[in-house]
């Protein structure tokens, strides 16, 4: 259904290079650049992503309420996504773990521009 989301960004190197690592650990690159957006996922492919400078060329703001949820493919990589996204200049916003009795699994973390994301997998 989600064919891909976009997250605002003031600074396109910084997001290039969280966006690069988080991508690289999911099994995907870049598929689409130019001077004020980049997006990684797969052509044919499942949801993609991409960061972008505001097209009114307002500052990006973060949106209160909203997130995007990384699918990984088990809690192993969840872990691996969470230390990614620190290591590259994001932010912790809980810390890896079981959510709930119904076998959720996650790690939530802002990027550099405070955007909230999460790694989840379902065990």
């Amino acid at each position: 259904m989600i064919g891909y989301v976009t997250l605002g960004t003031n600074d396109l190197e910084r997001a290039a290079k969280f966006y690069d690592a988080i991508a690289a650990e999911m099994g995907t690159g870049r598929m689409m650049e130019f001077d004020t957006f980049i997006a990684w996922g797969k052509p044919e492919g499942p949801a993609g992503f991409a960061a972008t400078k505001p097209y009114d060329g307002k500052p990006a703001t973060v949106g209160n309420g909203m997130m995007v949820a990384l699918q990984a493919k088990d809690s192993e990589q969840v872990q691996k996504l969470y230390e990614i996204a620190l290591a590259n200049g994001g932010t912790d916003e809980g810390a890896p773990g079981p959510r709930g009795d119904d076998g959720f699994y996650a790690a939530y973390f802002r990027d550099p521009d405070g955007n909230k994301l999460n790694a989840f997998t379902m065990v």
